[in-house]
């Protein structure tokens, strides 16, 4: 086993190459990046003095920058050398925890990653809590009670949450709650005034702003771990193990919770680990309705402004959240299944 684990961590290395590689490709090719944005700027700003000076550009529009200027911008942001050499200098700046400077904010790409980890970190805590605290035991009442009111009823709940996607649902208790009939705040996660509350208060508050964001990031993911929960339950309660287990005296309930139980929990412990990238990486449509200033809207604000080396920064943190969360989810199956050798 411990054979295993080493070349699952090696074969992070060239995934991880590969992954990276391929995005910092697509951000030197695709259009829109600061360059051009500075162009736009610039070309705005002459619209709005009314300026008359205008050097003729591609297409006979006009270039408020020279030739010069656009190879000294390139030169400043990397943009004058292949995109190997490129790729290879920014992974040389990495590799020594530097992921570079905004090209937004001119901030480092690190510390505006740190500050809104914590963030997208309670809220996928939250989340993660709620899922598991609630399909399991949901999915075990299913099965037990199968093709019962109780089933039917919470299928549809389960099914129509599915249905629907998170930003959705955050978009109408927004709407509903907090315009509407304003039990709870439009947005944020703190109110105005933070700082002179009281701990209590802060607490309350903090609170308050994280029902509405936890249910739409929780409504569709209820469906399914509980269907997941029940269907894998119902399998081993129909396995000739438990049959016999209960035809020698056993009791149902002590058949479901002793025996079948522990190997029904086996396909939620491969969902484990890989939920950790998910916890820290948050949601980019939510955090954007709920204006929740975290690593989710950080992506969405990033990529919408190409502003790339928050883009990469950001897939340099997720894609190796991502890979060790894969080799935990390993980890976790092997605890839960004794069967399991991975050779």
């Amino acid at each position: 086993m411990t054979a295993y684990f080493i070349r699952r961590f090696i074969l992070i290395v060239p995934t991880f190459l590969g992954v990276t590689i391929m995005v910092f490709a697509i951000t030197r090719f695709v259009p829109g990046g600061p360059i051009e944005r500075l162009i736009a700027q610039a070309q705005q700003m002459q619209r709005v003095e009314g300026g008359v000076s205008e050097r003729s550009g591609t297409g006979g529009q006009s270039q408020p920058l020279s030739e010069e200027q656009i190879a000294q911008l390139k030169k400043y942001y990397g943009f004058d050398k292949p995109v190997l050499v490129s790729y290879f200098l920014w992974l040389g700046k990495v590799l020594t925890g530097d992921l570079g400077t905004s090209t937004r904010y001119y901030d480092p790409v690190w510390s505006m990653i740190r500050e809104r980890i914590p963030i997208s970190l309670y809220f996928g805590m939250i989340s993660m809590i709620l899922v598991y605290g609630v399909c399991i035991p949901l999915g075990i009442a299913k099965a037990i009670r199968h093709k019962s009111s109780f089933d039917n009823i919470t299928s549809i709940i389960v099914f129509i949450g599915y249905a629907v996607p998170g930003w959705v649902v955050g978009i109408l208790a927004l709407v509903v709650f907090a315009s509407h009939w304003e039990f709870f705040p439009l947005g944020g996660l703190v109110s105005d005034g933070f700082d002179s509350f009281t701990l209590i208060e802060k607490a309350k508050d903090v609170a308050w702003h994280t029902i509405l964001p936890v249910i739409a990031y929780v409504v569709g993911s209820f469906t399914v771990m509980t269907l997941l929960m029940k269907n894998t339950l119902m399998d081993n309660l129909a396995s000739d193990y438990v049959r016999t287990a209960i035809a020698k005296g056993l009791t149902f309930n002590k058949a479901v919770f002793k025996h079948a139980l522990r190997n029904s929990l086996i396909p939620i412990a491969t969902h484990f680990g890989n939920n950790i990238s998910v916890i820290l990486m948050g949601s980019f449509l939510i955090e954007k309705v709920f204006n929740i200033n975290g690593m989710g809207l950080l992506g969405y604000e990033s990529i919408v402004e190409r502003d790339y080396p928050v883009v990469l920064g950001i897939l340099v943190i997720s894609s190796l959240l991502l890979m060790i969360g894969n080799i935990l989810s390993d980890i976790c199956v092997a605890i839960v299944d004794p069967r399991v050798q991975f050779e």
